[in-house]
């Protein structure tokens, strides 16, 4: 009896222990510091600093094919650094734009859309995600061609998993109207977002941006759809762009959270990326002011070791940039004509101004949507004169330098020289106008791209390397991943039945001859 009356007594007291032990079990297991949920702004934001190039990586496919293609900056190498710089293609370089958009932005941006579309009181963020959204596809179209767009980012939503891919006329069409619409749409009235990383909550400045963008998506239709690019060009001056560079679209950077392309050359690729001799030369053969802003040269330098302070120089006169068609070993039988004692010995960007670690990164420019103005003046599409709106822009670039760094700035009477001696000419506008949007684009290599094959200029001769890839004097496209042949087949078939090849050489929708 007394061992029962034991037991039993035991037993209650474990029962009693491990009750109280539960009390307040979900309240101590409850972590009060991580959240479980954002804030529609917060994701927007963080799309928007995806947009930006996201990491190393993208940044590496970025160096080694839109700036490239565009012969501002280029390098020798090849294996992992091969792409434009050979006209070839490179899997592990050409995804990149479309990994890092369809995995992180458009996820993002569709999330918000989804949160707030229903939200009165969020009707700023929603419209504002809208002109991101259609800011991103445009990159992204512009790099693929024909890419999911009404059914991507729905994976988790409505468990789309193999989105079929629009035709790139119809992402356009669209992307005009999401500008159009959300542009007009959003509410001074409404309290600010001052979370918001671009404007602070400044709806009038997102306004601007809505109606700069939908001028920039409106002029990528001219060999295509001019009666189009005409309407919504004057749509968007109507709605209002940017008036000055306190309106561009930029990302700023500080010590700790830092320019990637600047920390990727000032870390692991410091040797091997150069100013190309296409872009040097246009530079130095007009005296261009911007050229020690964008420039440096370790004089004499034989090695990476010897690329140091005491060698630097960003004086115009010993420049030297790298030629196109060279790699590592041939570059060797061209150095002495052009005045080199090494490949490490030509110009590179200016990791002091331009590329400091905390240097800003432009989305879109006032520098920018003045040069298309001009375009749009010459075509007669807008009022104005086109030279009015090229001097405009000129001179929006270079006072843009001082948003770098103080030591950057521009003098007036630098500014003054330089417009003097480059008035636009009428025989030759549109030529001049795209080759100064060329240089209002450096560092933007998406946007440089776009614009180069859009309008034909620069007049960039072929990169000659003899172990190129393409049939075309440029690559037109990047093609689909691999990953996306292998999940998305049937898809990735249709667009290719619709759009070309699936390689470098095809042209996209707007890219006509």
């Amino acid at each position: 009896m007394k061992a029962t009356f034991k037991y039993i007594l035991a037993l209650f007291l474990s029962l009693t222990f491990i009750t109280a032990c539960d009390e307040g079990f979900d309240e101590i297991n409850t972590n009060k510091v991580d959240p479980t949920s954002l804030a529609p702004s917060l994701i927007l934001n963080k799309a928007i600093i995806a947009t930006t190039y996201l990491d190393g990586v993208s940044t590496l496919g970025m160096l080694c094919y839109n700036f490239g293609i565009v012969q501002q900056v280029i390098t020798p190498y090849g294996s992992s650094l091969s792409g434009g710089n050979y006209n070839q293609l490179n899997n592990a370089n050409s995804p990149l734009v479309w990994v890092n958009f369809y995995r992180n932005v458009i996820k993002q941006l569709v999330a918000v859309t989804e949160q707030t579309k229903d939200d009165p009181l969020s009707k700023n963020i929603y419209h504002a995600a809208r002109i991101w959204k259609a800011y991103a596809f445009m990159i992204l179209t512009d790099t693929y061609g024909d890419v999911p767009y009404f059914d991507a980012g729905k994976g988790y939503i409505s468990e789309e998993i193999r989105p079929k891919y629009d035709p790139q006329e119809a992402i356009y069409k669209d992307i005009l109207k999401e500008l159009e619409e959300a542009s007009a749409a959003l509410d001074a009235a409404q309290p600010a977002v001052t979370t918001d990383i671009l404007y602070g909550g400044d709806v009038a400045r997102w306004k601007k941006l809505g109606y700069s963008l939908m001028l920039r998506a409106g002029m990528r239709l001219t060999k295509v759809d001019a009666t189009t690019a005409k309407s919504y060009v004057a749509k968007a001056v109507a709605g209002g762009v940017f008036a000055s560079n306190a309106d561009n679209s930029v990302i700023r950077h500080t010590s700790l959270y830092n320019n990637f392309i600047a920390n990727h050359l000032a870390a692991r690729e410091k040797t091997n990326f150069y100013l190309a001799a296409p872009f040097v030369n246009y530079l130095k053969d007009n005296n261009d002011p911007r050229l020690p802003v964008f420039a440096v040269r370790y004089v004499g330098a034989k090695g990476g070791p010897e690329q140091s302070g005491d060698r630097a120089s960003s004086d115009p006169k010993v420049q030297i940039g790298m030629p196109m068609g060279y790699n590592d070993v041939t570059i060797n039988s061209v150095l002495a004509e052009n005045g080199v004692v090494s490949l490490w010995d030509f110009t590179q960007i200016n990791l002091t101004t331009v590329l400091k670690l905390d240097a800003p990164e432009f989305h879109i420019t006032y520098a920018q949507v003045q040069l298309l103005l001009a375009e749009a003046a010459v075509r007669g599409w807008v009022t104005g004169e086109a030279a009015d709106y090229y001097a405009k822009g000129i001179r929006a670039n270079l006072e843009q330098m001082s948003l770098y760094d103080p030591k950057a700035t521009i003098k007036e009477d630098a500014i003054l020289a330089y417009l003097k001696v480059h008035p636009l000419e009428t025989a030759k506008a549109l030529e001049q106008i795209n080759t100064q949007y060329w240089v209002a684009t450096f560092l933007d290599g998406n946007e440089s791209w776009a614009n180069f094959r859009r309008s034909g200029f620069p007049a960039l001769k072929k990169n000659p390397y003899p172990g190129s890839e393409i049939k075309e004097d440029f690559i037109r496209r990047m093609p689909y991943p691999d990953s996306e042949i292998v999940v998305n087949l049937q898809n990735v078939n249709d667009a290719n039945t619709r759009q070309g090849p699936n390689d470098l050489n095809t042209r996209i929708w707007w890219d006509k001859k």
